[in-house]
């Protein structure tokens, strides 16, 4: 088409110069023979035309030579509308042209940017991880989740047509930078973990674990006080511990090559904060136990969507739990739900934000909202399916709903002012304590549970001698889509 128009100019101009000389001829001709009355009288018609043209706003090839040549008495050169109009036409197509590659090579350089993926970094990451997320990739170029569509409701209700709703896109947009947040987390969790997985061995103890794996979050995540950091201690349950252990300081536990590891840690920014966890082992035989409580996860994550409720969560996950079997040691378990370990809501600053996601039939028909971040977890067990307080407890959390408390310890002040200032309401151990200095604490820390402003969390054990495993994912609700912000390559 390019090609074309610019043959059509060249014959214009072709016939502009032709037209030209042969008038030039005709007019110095005339004005030999025509007296000075005649002469005037063309160059007053030719002085119209000229002004008659410029009001319809059309420029004609040379039009500044033709009003020269008026002013020495010779004519000028009309040229007819279809020559004007291939000439503009000309210029128009050009122009086009010339906007369209323009736009071609924004969008190419947009491309080269980032845009949710390794071709989206502007730098290459180091082994062992070193680089926060937030220099690793370019603003707003962060590695997207896996974006899903929403299932329909029993009752008629459904969210399918909200990807083509405009209203609902407008929405979406307006939350864009709680997105941002979550996905700098979720990236500093995916990169962390693979890291954790390529180095994590029998014989390791579980402190020199948790301690290589919380610096490596740090770094990734550019821990900055309250803005940025770790959302809660790292889990690292072993066998029929399902949740709530991490190490606390002397511990000499050792992860051995038959263990069943729970790896459960979040990072945050600005509190918005994710959750996810995946179960290790080195011993083959308990495939069947993860790829059991790994497609429960999985089922969760499909079902879960707005003006869902979330007892056919639950119902939907026991199903597909139940129908796995595992065979450790000449004997066959089938897999239990945990009846008494749940989902949850997350909210800005909150792990728990009130409400549960069951993985058992029977629990609360509330419905699930737009906007909504649900932590989806599933654990299974070849023990009884329940859990219990049990050893010695490691995790803390300050009380989200609690108000002024007075205090009569000099000691517990101390402390509770260096939670506010490190923790605020997010979980933290008795580590993160050390780690900050504090020392003969245990009594002041007493003191604050006992007053109900921090609520301990023991770990959570099944019957001695069975195995637990645990699989979650943070999904965002969002106006035009179901976004699982945590999945990764490897579950």
């Amino acid at each position: 088409m390019a090609a074309v128009m610019t043959d059509t100019t060249l014959e214009t101009g072709d016939k502009v110069e032709d037209n030209c000389n042969e008038a030039n001829e005709e007019l110095d001709t005339t004005d030999q023979q025509e007296s000075g009355e005649q002469i005037k009288k063309k160059k007053r018609k030719r002085n119209k035309k000229k002004n008659n043209a410029d009001g319809e706003g059309t420029e004609v090839n040379g039009a500044e030579e033709n009003v020269e040549t008026v002013t020495n008495g010779i004519a000028a050169i009309q040229v007819n509308g279809e020559s004007k109009a291939e000439t503009q036409n000309d210029q128009e197509a050009e122009e086009g042209a010339e906007g369209e590659n323009k736009k071609k090579k924004k969008r190419n350089k947009k491309k080269k940017g980032g845009g949710g993926g390794a071709s989206g970094t502007s730098k290459q990451q180091t082994v062992p991880p070193s680089i926060p997320i937030v220099e690793l990739f370019d603003e707003g170029a962060y590695p997207v989740g896996e974006i899903c569509d929403y299932p329909p409701v029993n009752d008629g209700r459904t969210a399918a047509n909200r990807t083509i709703t405009e209203e609902m896109k407008v929405m979406d947009e307006s939350q864009s930078h709680l997105y941002e947040d979550m996905r700098i987390a979720a990236e500093a969790h995916r990169q962390t973990r693979q890291y954790m997985k390529s180095i994590i061995k029998p014989g390791m103890t579980m402190f020199d674990i948790c301690e290589e794996l919380e610096s490596t979050s740090r770094k990734l995540i550019k821990e900055k006080g309250l803005e940025a950091g770790l959302a809660f201690p790292t889990g690292c349950s072993l066998n029929h511990c399902a949740a709530h252990y991490t190490p606390n300081a002397g511990d000499p536990t050792v992860l051995n090559y038959d263990d069943v590891c729970k790896i459960d840690f979040g990072t945050h920014i600005n509190g918005h904060l994710v959750d996810c966890a995946f179960t290790l082992t080195f011993n083959p035989k308990y495939d069947q136990l993860l790829a059991a409580v790994k497609d429960a996860t999985n089922t969760g994550i499909r079902a879960a969507g707005i003006d869902v409720r979330l007892c056919d969560v639950g119902e939907q996950i026991q199903e597909v739990m139940e129908s796995y079997e595992v065979e450790l040691d000449g004997k066959t378990y089938q897999v239990k739900p945990i009846r008494n370990l749940n989902g949850h809501s997350v909210g800005q600053y909150r792990i728990h934000a009130g409400k549960t996601v069951p993985i058992v039939k029977g629990g609360e028909a509330t419905r699930m909202e737009e906007g909504e971040v649900y932590a989806i977890e599933t654990f299974g067990s070849t023990g009884k399916g329940h859990v219990h307080d049990d050893m010695e407890c490691s995790h803390y959390m300050k009380n989200f709903e609690v108000g002024h408390v007075p205090l009569r310890l000099a000691k517990s002040k101390q402390l509770l002012n260096v939670i506010n200032q490190n923790f605020g309401t997010l979980a933290f151990c008795r580590r993160w304590l050390d780690r900050l200095g504090q020392t003969k604490y245990l009594m002041a820390l007493k003191n604050l549970c006992d007053v109900g402003i921090i609520d301990p969390y023991p770990p959570l054990c099944d019957q001695k001698g069975c195995y637990t495993a645990q699989f979650e994912h943070t999904i965002i609700l969002r106006p035009t889509c179901k976004e699982v912000v945590t999945r990764g390559d490897d579950y």
